[in-house]
């Protein structure tokens, strides 16, 4: 299971949110690209950025920042935070960036995620609330249930499903594991468990199930309660 360390990107600065909400936005670090390193020195594969701004947006606002990021770190990115069209994607790819996230298109438009899954290292990005999808930065809920999303690319070409339980984003509330686990029966796709990951336990839990392909952990890094160190 691969361990994603978070990093959410807010006015070029790092922060962590609380359910989504932008005001709750507690900022941990001036110079993300910094933070990533420190990721990649632990032994980290993968880092996992959201512009946020972007978000709300519907289009790339912290280029500066990922741009920065990449050109002084080696680890992987994947990035999402309103990717909405072709052009995005190339441009994001063009920049170095490995892997990228659609999640509200994926409920929009998802035979525009599916041609782009063909050509491109495509993840879909999963937010639930109550287990009804969220989109445009978490702001708006849907009447389709996040189950039923992940169904729609079972044999679409999507490298992963990244699912996040809004309710428990940034709480340090404990992982949804069985919210995780039916989003990965549903789409028999390698599914990523994000929201809520509060302590070394959480990780466990996942591993313990053997179905879950890696978590995305934030807060409970930067509050210091878990060691990312010996998942690496």
């Amino acid at each position: 299971m691969t361990i994603f360390p978070a990093i959410d990107l807010k006015d070029g600065k790092a922060v962590r949110l609380t359910k989504g909400l932008m005001e709750s936005a507690k900022i941990y670090s001036d110079t993300p690209w910094e933070l990533v390193k420190t990721f990649e020195e632990m032994g980290a594969q993968w880092v996992h950025l959201v512009d946020l701004n972007g978000a709300f947006a519907g289009e790339p606002k912290n280029l500066d920042q990922i741009r920065l990021i990449r050109e002084n770190c080696k680890v992987k990115l994947q990035l999402g935070g309103g990717i909405r069209d072709e052009a995005t994607i190339q441009r994001y790819l063009e920049l170095g960036i490995d892997r990228l996230i659609l999640g509200s298109i994926a409920l929009r438009d998802p035979e525009f995620v599916k041609s782009m899954a063909a050509k491109y290292p495509i993840v879909v990005g999963i937010d639930a609330i109550d287990g009804f999808v969220a989109v445009e930065g978490w702001g708006e809920v849907s009447q389709m249930r996040a189950t039923d999303l992940a169904r729609k690319f079972a044999d679409a070409g999507v490298e992963a499903i990244i699912c996040t339980d809004v309710g428990r984003d940034g709480t340090l509330g404990g992982v949804n594991v069985e919210f995780t686990l039916e989003i990965a029966r549903a789409c028999k796709i390698p599914t990523i468990a994000s929201g809520g990951v509060k302590d070394n336990e959480d990780i466990e839990k996942l591993l313990a199930t053997g179905e879950i392909a890696g978590a995305i952990v934030g807060k409970a890094f930067y509050e210091g309660h878990i060691d990312l160190k010996s998942f690496f």
